[in-house]
């Protein structure tokens, strides 16, 4: 007979410098480099049609707006899934 184990499954770590690390928390530290690098690398000035008005911003600022707006997005999306 097959015995479980009292033990919760564990998330996938890696041990960095002694510290037991998330897989996850080191997916999320690569991504917000490659992100920071994407956005400082694009900094001309791009022209935006706001409905009637065109605005000229710099990318480097539409960037990050949009980031931002897919993170509050995202959150609340990740809030609302988890009341579930």
């Amino acid at each position: 007979m097959a015995q479980k184990s009292s033990l919760p499954h564990a998330p996938p770590t890696l041990s960095v410098k002694g510290r037991d690390v998330r897989l996850r928390t080191i997916g999320i530290v690569v991504l917000a480099a490659i992100v920071v690098w994407f956005i400082a690398a694009n900094t001309e000035s791009v022209g935006i049609q706001l409905w009637i008005p065109t605005v000229t911003l710099p990318l480097w600022a539409v960037l990050t707006v949009t980031l931002l707006v897919g993170m509050v997005i995202g959150g609340l999306l990740a809030h609302r899934r988890a009341k579930r």
